[in-house]
This record gives C-alpha cells, structure tokens and sequence, in this order.
C-alpha cells in the first residue's frame, strides 16, 4: 500500500512505522491517522510481523501536535465527532492491537503526539524529547484519550498539573513519572526500540495478545481484570506455542514458536 505521509519498513519481524510530515513537526492531520489506521491494520494481518515501532521523521519532533488548522472552525458536534472518531480509529484501535507497539519518542511529543504515545503499549524516548498536553492553552482539552490515559500512567495529581498548566516534561523528568520506560540518546533511540523488539518477538506472540487483552482489561470499566486473566491464561492451554513452550522447557531446548 503506498501512503503520503508515512513510511513502513519492515525487517526480521519489526515493522517500523515512521509518520513522516517533518515540515510540520509530523502533525497529525486527518489523512496521517487513517494512513496510521490502515498500515497497523496490515501490520497486524501480516503473520511476519511480531512487534511495530511508531516514530517520527527528523530529529525535532516524535508528533508536535494535532493540525489546528483543520479544526480550528468547527462547532460543538463537529468536535465530537473528531474526537470520536479519532479514538475508535487510531488511539483505542492501537491499545487494543493483539501486537505490541512501542513509541520511539525521538522528540516533541504534544498534544496529539503524547496521546497517540501513551496509546503504545510503552514508551522510549531519547534524551531531548519533551513531552506535555498543552490543548488548555488553545480553549480545549486534549480529545484523543490524553485525560484518561496521562492519569493512568503518572496518577492522578502529576495528570491534573501537567494538563491545567499546559506544560512541557523533558525525558528525564518522564522517566522519573514513569511516562517512558527508558531514555537513551537519539542516536541510540531506534537500535534500543529494536533490541527490545526482538526479545519481545522471541517469545509467544499468541500469549503476548492475551497479556495485552488481559493486562488493558484491569483498565476498563465494568470489566473484571482477574477474570480476563483467568480466561486467557486457560485459552493459552489450547494454543501450539502452549505444547511447544513447555515441551521445549522440559527438553532443554530453545523454542521455536508458530504463533497458534
């Protein structure tokens, strides 16, 4: 599939997925999040692929933010309906993706940026990235997920600040709040995205599905974590990756899973 404003490159398993506007800070407009949409669609279909890594063209910016200038009119029903549809499309649509997706923040991360981060199902920043939610300061809140998501990782007061002030964190200060997982420098960012990538691929995808089915569960309203658990661990008993896990254990071999 060809794309205008992403790159996808795929190598052993680790399908790299590179939004690339870099003369507008790799803002995300209408056509980026249905491109996004469409090739983590793909990614998820392909049985080569094991882990996806987001990223942003250039050395500036992982995502500076959403494109203003294409709402910057619109009335109370048409920015509900951008929110809406932007969540069911991109941000739950990747917290929910049965692959693992990590965000290689290589710098500016706002607005959108950061809610489309803390979708991933965690984060990597290099050292002069700067993350913030700073839709307060244009009259809005942030709408692709930011207030439920910034809470959820940082808690509940360091969220309210962050927000009500508009401010900036640097990678440091994220790591300390347990935004990113780890800060590297740029030039490290993508070969420390990929290590990670390839100890997560050497396991079973099929189980790593239902740890994120499970794992996100304890994150729903009305949803039972434990039971999500239960039910998955109990689904793994009747996977080929249960019989080659465990058969490869007790033969002291490495396994070689099929990912069924």
């Amino acid at each position: 599939m060809t794309y205008n404003n992403i790159l996808v490159e795929e190598n052993n398993g680790i399908t790299t997925i590179t939004i690339n506007r870099p003369n507008k800070l790799n803002a995300l407009n209408k056509q980026t999040i249905e491109e996004l949409h469409d090739a983590l669609k793909e990614e998820v279909a392909d049985k080569d692929t094991k882990v996806i890594i987001i990223t942003g063209s250039g050395e500036k910016a992982f995502v500076a933010g959403a494109d203003i200038s294409e709402f910057a009119n619109f009335n109370v029903e048409e920015g509900t309906k951008l929110a809406a549809k932007g969540q069911t499309m991109l941000f739950d649509f990747i917290e929910n993706l049965s692959k693992p997706v990590i965000a290689a923040v290589n710098g500016f991360a706002l607005g959108g940026g950061l809610e489309l981060a803390m979708a991933c199902h965690f984060r990597i920043a290099s050292d002069n990235a700067k993350m913030g939610l700073p839709e307060v300061s244009l009259g809005v809140i942030p709408g692709y997920g930011g207030t439920q998501r910034l809470p959820q990782l940082i808690g509940k007061g360091r969220a309210m600040e962050l927000i009500m002030t508009a401010g900036m964190i640097d990678a440091n200060q994220a790591l300390n709040y347990g935004l990113v997982n780890h800060v590297t420098t740029q030039g490290e960012l993508m070969p420390h995205c990929e290590k990670i990538a390839h100890k997560i691929s050497n396991n079973s995808m099929v189980a790593i599905g239902a740890a994120i089915k499970a794992i996100n569960a304890n994150f729903k309203d009305g949803v039972d974590g434990f039971a999500v658990e239960i039910q998955e661990f109990g689904n793994c008993f009747g996977t080929d990756d249960f019989t080659e896990g465990t058969s490869a254990f007790l033969q002291k071999r490495k396994a070689n899973f099929s990912g069924k």
